[in-house]
């Protein structure tokens, strides 16, 4: 299985609509392996991540109050891609597009006053 990326906002009645979201490629966020070996892995635990960790247990679904705070750990990672590829046993470029997918869901709920679901 592989893990998506998805933006949504939440209706007014409560319920929550998923945006339409770009090419399938653009939606990736690993394998279903990536859960525990990269985004719920120890090393991103010890840089202080608490949203992406998640994932090791759940999928993840950061409500819209809480996308900055998601962007920040985003941006916190990126500039530990190459750590994480070693530990997790990915390439770089894997590591770097898949989060960098994430990323561009934040920014779209951001946008949007949105909310972003890994799953």
């Amino acid at each position: 299985m592989t893990l998506l990326v998805h933006t949504y906002v939440r209706g007014r009645s409560g319920e929550d609509h998923f945006l339409d979201d770009p090419d399938h490629g653009r939606t990736l966020a690993g394998f279903e392996s990536s859960r525990t070996k990269l985004w719920g892995s120890q090393p991103v635990r010890d840089l202080g991540a608490r949203f992406l960790p998640q994932l090791a247990t759940a999928n993840l679904c950061v409500d819209p109050e809480d996308v900055p705070d998601f962007l920040a750990e985003c941006e916190l990672l990126r500039g530990h891609i190459a750590a994480l590829a070693a530990h997790s046993g990915y390439f770089d470029d894997y590591v770097a597009t898949r989060l960098a997918n994430i990323t561009a869901a934040a920014v779209r709920a951001q946008d949007v006053d949105g909310g972003v679901i890994v799953w």
